[in-house]
């Protein structure tokens, strides 16, 4: 009973950060919309509460939402399971099919990972301190393969799963016209393992926005190894952000 308390308040408190700044909100269309059009579709990969789903949405895309938490996925049925141009995946993305253990922050559900490197990582790290991951549950995982092939080959992929990122990227191998992942300054090599399979993928531009701003840090496109040379010089407690890949 104590733990569904705090999920439903952690919930609660991610619903309150995500969807309570209509500025962000702002901010986030307006950098989401240099890459996706009406009518394209795009996957949100740990879409969390559906902040990123309802840009998409308001930008016209269809969404593939997955999120492979239990009470975030009900979350998401609840804000967007009548929505058609939703499609709600109940699952962890990885570089096989199969399943997975996911630790859950109950306090902090945004941070719940399926890599016990993160979880290593984050402990007693700057700025991570107290977080706990108290609960571990077994999830489906599928692959951004095996979404392309269900569901069609996105015009944007969003991946945000707490250190999982290069697991997921791992399993892609079709070629898509941009995508971002997130980074943390507690796991640079993960992130910088991205930028090498994106690069090996074929994207040649990219650009970062550090934490929630939903701006650019450079004024203009960079390549593979100016944007590893950004991150490896970045402070430490600039703490996370996005890096964007594109193609064209």
């Amino acid at each position: 009973m104590l733990n569904r308390l705090r999920t439903l308040r952690g919930v609660c408190r991610s619903l309150w950060i995500y969807y309570g700044d209509r500025k962000r909100q702002t901010a986030m269309d307006q950098l989401y919309g240099r890459f996706i059009k009406s009518g394209d579709l795009v996957f949100d990969i740990g879409s969390h509460v559906g902040d990123r789903v309802g840009s998409f949405r308001r930008l016209g895309a269809r969404v593939i939402a997955v999120e492979p938490q239990p009470a975030l996925a009900t979350t998401l049925k609840l804000l967007y399971g009548r929505d058609s141009g939703v499609l709600i995946e109940q699952a962890a993305v990885g570089r096989s099919v199969g399943t997975v253990e996911l630790s859950l922050n109950i306090d902090n559900p945004t941070i719940s990972t399926a890599s016990t490197a993160f979880i290593k990582a984050a402990t007693d790290a700057p700025g991570w301190q107290g977080e706990e991951w108290s609960t571990q549950v077994r999830v489906p995982m599928t692959t951004l393969d095996a979404l392309i092939e269900r569901h069609g080959v996105p015009t944007f992929i969003k991946i945000d799963v707490e250190g999982f990122e290069a697991e997921a990227l791992a399993g892609l191998t079709n070629p898509v016209n941009t995508l971002s992942f997130e980074f943390t300054t507690i796991q640079r090599d993960i992130a910088l393992s991205c930028i090498s399979r994106c690069a090996s993928l074929g994207f040649t531009r990219f650009n970062a926005a550090l934490g929630e701003s939903q701006r650019f840090v450079h004024s203009g496109w960079r390549t593979a190894r100016e944007i590893t040379f950004w991150l490896a010089e970045l402070p430490q407690e600039a703490n996370s952000g996005d890096i964007y890949a594109t193609i064209s």
